[in-house]
């Protein structure tokens, strides 16, 4: 195999892991071609062979685009949506209204947010604000230096996890949901025309959350392109690995 598209969500975050797959393909003597993905776009995608190699498909939310055909590689990282605070604060379950006086939402965890909320009465009352990913660093730093208290509710990685804003809250009931696996989806076509070595180093690839979320950090927040960021990480510069 000498070619392979490789598509992603638009996302900085799936951006970023798609070029550090990139380079493992690269050394491979690979060319690499990328297609961006809206959510709704992306079965579609790999039931017309638009794209051979999908990064990243987190399960098992995603277990449904692995159909007929298609072979599922690899660990590259752990999401999980996870309660935060500005300070630390204890267990989440334990909190109240005077605790927090509001919650800020990044938009993909909202889903969960609200199922978690049934189970925590004592929150519910709070006013809900949800915000976009990309915004959540800004809007973060507003309320530290406004005095807020919010109760925040994002999914790890995310490049807000590569500062010091966010104390991640205990949740020993997992309300919002245990971690998932970000796997990739290759074409099983291709997948007979790849090199043995190289599948076996692609389920061997572990970038993990901490990376991750360093990758998101320096693509959407220093405005790194991805290539960039994602040679920053192969060569040893982006964090210690």
């Amino acid at each position: 195999m000498t070619q392979m598209t490789i598509g992603h969500l638009y996302t900085s975050l799936h951006a970023g892991c798609a070029s550090a797959v990139a380079r493992v393909l690269e050394a491979y003597e690979v060319e690499v071609e990328y297609v961006d993905l809206d959510p709704d776009d992306v079965e579609d995608a790999l039931e017309q062979g638009e794209v051979d190699l999908l990064v990243s498909a987190w399960f098992p939310r995603d277990e449904h685009l692995a159909g007929p055909g298609l072979r599922v590689l690899g660990d590259l990282y752990q999401p999980v949506v996870s309660f935060a605070a500005l300070t630390p604060l204890g267990a989440v379950g334990t909190l109240t209204a005077t605790d927090v006086d509001r919650i800020i939402v990044a938009d993909d965890s909202r889903q969960a947010l609200e199922e978690a909320l049934k189970q925590l009465p004592a929150l519910s009352v709070l006013s809900i604000e949800s915000i976009g990913e990309g915004a959540l660093i800004e809007r973060l730093e507003k309320a530290r230096d406004a005095g807020e208290k919010p109760l925040v509710v994002a999914t790890q990685p995310h490049a807000v996890f590569h500062t010091d804003l966010l104390t991640v809250l205990e949740d020993p009931s997992r309300l919002l949901g245990g971690e998932m696996s970000a796997r990739m989806i290759l074409r099983e076509d291709v997948a007979r025309q790849t090199d043995s070595d190289l599948l076996d180093e692609l389920s061997e690839m572990m970038l993990g959350n901490k990376v991750m979320s360093a990758l998101d950090y320096v693509i959407s927040v220093d405005g790194q392109d991805p290539e960039s960021a994602a040679e920053a990480w192969q060569r040893g510069r982006l964090i210690g690995r």
